[in-house]
């Protein structure tokens, strides 16, 4: 087992890998950017290294210097986190270059996952199930291009091969736009991310986000934690989780999650991973690999008693899964609330000095958090500043004691969106469960005027 570990990233997922490792008797050796330097974790870790200024470039995404920060601490390991370096390739074969190790998957399952194509490609050699579409990048012949548009049907969506975070993303419902969106889709792709292949795929019009979380070793054990339901997204981002989905069967969860494990040992994945879907009509459709820990991974602790990130940690160091897919039980229900620095109804962020902070608590509530009271929440960076967990033996426990949790949590000095949650934990649709992915983004106005409302 590793002896010190050093954690590249900031924020409640620093403190979560910082926790883990304390726990594991593994040393910390924490990187922070300036503007961090009185943040929690940095004064919890064992040892502290300012890796540069407060942009990311600078900082965070500066390889040379993590590199750095890990010679001269001594540490053998680099754990990612989720953002940031932690999908990034390059970085991940820098760092076992280097002589270090990387706390997640090989550089080439990476680059394998990175791109949505040969993601793609590699799952339906593996039969996991894929939104039918273009067999690869869409050719230049626009001939060709149209065609397909008939093949798969109307409304389709056009999609970078290397993007990622909503962008890169156009649906075409008419054959007349088909063209004009696959080249401004390209000209984004080429943009944002580098690489200008787009693929199509058919476009579903009601779907939920299902995914699947795994975790793998490098002995070609892998095994399946059942699955969660992230629908509850604006723009692509998501707001509120929870695990189990509500209406997937034990029959639908075993033959998808075989299929996702099957997949990892034929690819030979190690470390955590999540296989996310687009669910509709009880069937699964991939989209996309995250090759790190989720924000979300805390509902599926919850529900499985299994610590994702220790076992990330374990499986990167050598040693087998601790579980069999025999031991894997899923017991209760969990949800997960990602609080945010920002209005709740503009979604402005809102940096600043955190006047007042009260975490809630009781039977079934885990807040994860890096805020304290007087701690100063930087413009530079994302605006999440933790997330509350709660479980429950049923959905209906989880969700009455989220409800509670949420009107006992305290913040001041900084507007959060903890009245958008408290809103969609009324909302009798989200209550009833099943909800699509476009299922905010059509009712925010309604919500809106249902926030506003209340503060009035």
């Amino acid at each position: 087992m590793f002896e010190k570990v050093l954690i590249a990233n900031r924020g409640e997922i620093a403190l979560r890998i910082l926790r883990a490792c304390r726990e594991m008797g593994i040393k910390t050796v924490v990187v922070h950017s300036e503007i961090d330097r009185e943040a929690k974790y940095v004064k919890l870790a064992d040892e502290s290294v300012c890796i540069g200024p407060n942009p990311s470039a600078q900082s965070y995404l500066n390889v040379p210097a993590l590199i750095a920060a890990a010679e001269v601490t001594g540490a053998q390991a680099i754990h990612p986190g989720y953002g940031f370096l932690s999908e990034n390739a390059d970085f991940a074969q820098r760092v076992e270059e280097s002589g270090f190790v990387f706390i997640g998957p090989k550089p080439e399952s990476i680059r394998i996952m990175g791109d949505k194509v040969a993601a793609k490609d590699a799952m339906k050699k593996a039969g996991v199930p894929c939104v039918p579409g273009s067999e690869g990048g869409l050719p230049d012949d626009e001939a060709e291009i149209l065609k397909l548009g008939r093949e798969v049907g109307y409304p389709v969506i056009i999609k970078a091969a290397g993007g990622g975070g909503g962008r890169g993303m156009r649906v075409v419902h008419a054959e007349e736009d088909l063209l004009s969106s696959v080249a401004l889709t390209k000209q984004e792709a080429n943009q944002f991310f580098g690489n200008p292949m787009v693929y199509m795929e058919k476009f579903l019009q009601t779907p939920r986000h299902v995914e699947i979380q795994i975790l793998a070793d490098q002995h070609g054990n892998a095994i399946y934690l059942g699955e969660r339901d992230c629908s509850m997204q604006r723009r692509h981002q998501k707001v509120i989780e929870e695990a189990p989905a509500p209406g997937v069967t034990a029959e639908q969860r075993q033959r998808i999650g075989e299929a996702c494990a099957a997949a990892c040992r034929l690819i030979g994945y190690r470390g955590a991973g999540t296989f996310e879907f687009l669910y509709e009509n009880g069937e699964f459709y991939f989209i996309e690999m995250n090759t790190r820990v989720q924000v979300e991974h805390p509902v599926t602790e919850m529900i499985t008693g299994i610590d994702i990130v220790q076992e990330q940690i374990r499986v990167a160091a050598g040693l087998p899964l601790r579980y069999t897919q025999e031991d894997v039980k899923l017991k209760g229900h969990s949800f997960e609330c990602r609080i945010n620095a920002e209005d709740a109804v503009k979604f402005i962020p809102s940096p600043g000095q955190v006047t007042k902070w009260h975490m809630p608590g009781g039977p079934g509530v885990r807040v994860d958090s890096h805020v304290y009271q007087g701690y100063t929440i930087p413009p530079t960076y994302d605006s999440m500043i933790g997330k509350i967990i709660t479980y429950g033996d049923t959905r209906e426990q989880a969700m009455a004691r989220m409800r509670i949790a949420l009107s006992e949590m305290v913040v001041e000095g900084i507007k959060t969106n903890i009245p958008l949650h408290q809103q969609l934990l009324l909302d009798k649709a989200f209550i009833k469960g099943g909800t699509s992915i476009h299922y905010l983004e059509h009712h925010m106005e309604e919500i809106r005027l249902a926030i506003e409302g209340k503060k009035a």
